[in-house]
């Protein structure tokens, strides 16, 4: 397990070395989690022996909100200053997500044949 929580991070880490280092607008973390994925399909067996440990970080992944939280707290006046902003582009930015989302699943449902 702790093999597989290292290759975890250094995914991440060479994503995050990768993003700096070129300047691309991409943040790490996502570009080591490109990274995982190709690793994947070139060695498939590894899939089932990642599994189980992904599957316990996942159980936990609340945890990882833990932080965001205490943000959150912390700049509690920006906030109160900026708050009604950051709820319209909250829920703005989730309609166009499930909007596109849709339009997408209807575009790639139409090219495949199938009824969306």
């Amino acid at each position: 397990m702790i093999a597989h929580v290292a290759l975890l991070l250094a995914l991440q880490l060479v994503g995050e070395v990768i993003t700096r280092a070129l300047g691309l607008p991409i943040p790490g973390p996502v570009l080591g989690m490109a990274l995982l994925l190709a690793l994947l399909f070139a060695r498939p067996t590894l899939v089932d022996q990642i599994a189980p440990t992904t599957s316990e970080l996942l159980k936990h992944l609340s945890l990882l909100f833990v932080p965001a939280g205490v943000g959150i707290i912390t700049h509690l006046d920006r906030l109160a200053e900026s708050g009604l902003g950051l709820i319209a582009a909250l829920i703005l930015s989730t309609w166009a997500a499930l909007i596109v989302g849709a339009w997408t699943f209807i575009g790639l449902a139409k090219l495949s044949g199938s009824k969306p």
